[in-house]
């Protein structure tokens, strides 16, 4: 069985073991976990029942993983996105006060033309169609936002009416928690210290507990909540997509999220080393995998899916086969049962490895070609963007933009293909779309 198993996931090619993948995966979870305590908390605030999305989230999550990991063989995890659960709960239902159930349609329906858009294979040559250095811009700035989020979660860096953002408070003691994590992690991945990041949660955790700044949980095992106010509430409310209001949020679930995901997949195959000549081995079965997520997260009540940023911890650790997130999606699964004892992993214990993982990726800047200008503006503005906007979109979306206008102005108009020119144009409008006040 062990045999099939590393033969299936082509272990000797790729260099790995089932002990590094499995770690890996371990990695991966405990990385994102915080999905499903944040999107019940998130999607609640629209109406929705937060025990029903709790599972609906970690059903979506373990499909996910299972089905990437299967089809397309990356250890790539996938669960509920970050920025869209927060459009879809105060921009679409709670600002434009509309039913959440209608917004969940509105998922429903995206996540359906994602899925043609994915046969016709219209993401695989955009994916294709996008230059070395802007891709490399990508995968940095997902470093550089992914450090920004563990920084800010930790209580590092934080709001600052005079300077925007500035330095924390060390008189905070979850603050130290984070500080004392950073430090521990640091020493361990410059000892070259097998499984550094994961050692280093373990030891935040337990330090957490030790002096009383992570509660202990309540329980071990507790029950499954129901997902029957939730399950296929999209599919039944389809009808209610009747408007040009309710189409444009369509269009905005689709665009944020083709684009989130875009960005994530050639970041996190920059950082595992998969690029071969520009272009992603795979790559259709990959997005096949998380556009059939998403439609499936919609029919069990979730927001937009999409691939995890934090899947980067589980590849720092080793990860590089398809096994890793299928121990990412098994432990999805036992979450449902085990929820109390996840309440340990806070976001104190997940920041330093977000750090370490932006430093990581951030490597990717120096494939740049920083002394060519009409290069390095773009893909400053991408990597700069994605921080600062806190967005991976909205980055790409900026440097997309700049991207022709630079090589135009460097008589180098010729060298940016068609696509790249629609893709300028279409992210010109989508954010003056998404801008309108």
């Amino acid at each position: 069985m062990a045999n099939r198993i590393a033969s299936f996931f082509h272990f000797q090619e790729l260099g790995t073991n089932f002990t590094r993948e499995t770690i890996a995966g371990v990695t991966t979870f405990v990385s994102m976990v915080y999905i499903l305590f944040v999107n019940p908390n998130v999607l609640g605030a629209a109406g929705m029942d937060k025990g029903a999305v709790f599972t609906a989230t970690a059903l979506a999550s373990a499909f996910g993983c299972f089905l990437m990991g299967i089809i397309a063989n990356y250890p790539f995890a996938l669960s509920a996105s970050l920025g869209l659960n927060a459009f879809f709960a105060y921009s679409v239902c709670i600002g434009m006060h509309i039913p959440w159930q209608t917004a969940l349609a509105g998922v429903f329906v995206a996540s359906i033309l994602f899925v043609i858009l994915t046969l016709l294979k219209l993401r695989e040559k955009i994916i294709d169609s996008i230059p070395s250095d802007l891709k490399s811009a990508i995968a940095g700035g997902i470093g550089l936002f992914i450090a920004f989020l563990g920084l800010n979660n930790g209580g590092l860096v934080v709001a600052n009416k005079s300077t925007l953002v500035g330095l924390g408070s060390f008189s905070n003691p979850l603050t130290l928690l984070t500080v004392a994590g950073l430090v521990i992690t640091l020493f361990l991945m410059a000892a070259n210290v097998p499984a550094s990041i994961f050692i280093g949660m373990v030891a935040s955790a337990v330090i957490g507990v030790l002096f009383g700044l992570i509660k202990m949980p309540t329980g071990i095992v507790s029950g499954v909540p129901s997902i029957k106010s939730t399950f296929l509430v999209g599919l039944f409310n389809v009808d209610k997509i009747n408007t040009p209001q309710l189409i444009v949020v369509v269009l905005t679930f689709l665009l944020v999220t083709f684009f989130d995901t875009a960005g994530t997949l050639v970041g996190l195959a920059e950082q595992a080393g998969y690029m071969k000549d520009n272009k992603i081995p795979r790559i259709g079965r990959a997005l096949g995998a998380d556009s059939v997520t998403m439609l499936v997260g919609s029919l069990l009540g979730t927001s937009p899916m999409g691939a995890y940023v934090e899947s980067s911890a589980g590849i720092a650790v080793g990860g590089r086969s398809g096994f890793t997130v299928i121990i990412t999606g098994i432990l999805f699964l036992l979450a449902m049962f085990f929820s109390p004892l996840l309440t340990v992993i806070t976001s104190q214990v997940t920041a330093p490895a977000l750090i370490i993982v932006g430093i990581l990726m951030a490597k990717s800047l120096g494939n740049i070609h920083w002394n060519k200008f009409e290069i390095a503006a773009p893909a400053f503005l991408i990597a700069i963007g994605m921080p600062l906007t806190y967005s991976i979109s909205d980055g790409i979306a900026l440097g997309f933009i700049a991207y022709p206008i630079t090589m135009i102005a460097a008589k180098r108009g010729r060298e940016v293909g068609w696509m790249m020119y629609a893709l300028a144009i279409i992210f010109l409008v989508f954010l003056w779309i998404l801008n309108i006040k």
